[in-house]
């Protein structure tokens, strides 16, 4: 009888072991695919908007003489002719 009980009481310890270790191997397993899901969404890239067309210098002249005959015309005002002016000479 003593050999019969030695032999169960280790299968219950074996079982029980396996289980437990098959239950840690799951929990670190979504551990790690939430990690790396993180990980993914916080190196999304960014992507930045292309920079504006280069004007060319014969270009901006003639905006420039267009935006006067707009103001001069009455169409613009003085603050209106002054910040497009600014837009045409930063691009």
């Amino acid at each position: 009888m003593g050999l019969v009980r030695g032999m169960a009481r280790t299968a219950v310890v074996a079982g029980t072991a396996t289980a437990v270790s098959n239950r840690v191997s799951r929990r670190q397993a979504n551990r790690w695919s939430e990690q790396e899901a993180a990980s993914y969404q916080s190196q999304a890239p960014t992507y930045e908007p292309p920079p504006p067309p280069q004007v060319g210098t014969e270009d901006k002249l003639a905006q420039l003489k267009e935006l006067g005959e707009l103001k001069e015309a009455g169409v613009l005002t003085g603050a209106e002719f002054e910040q497009q002016k600014a837009k045409i000479l930063a691009s």
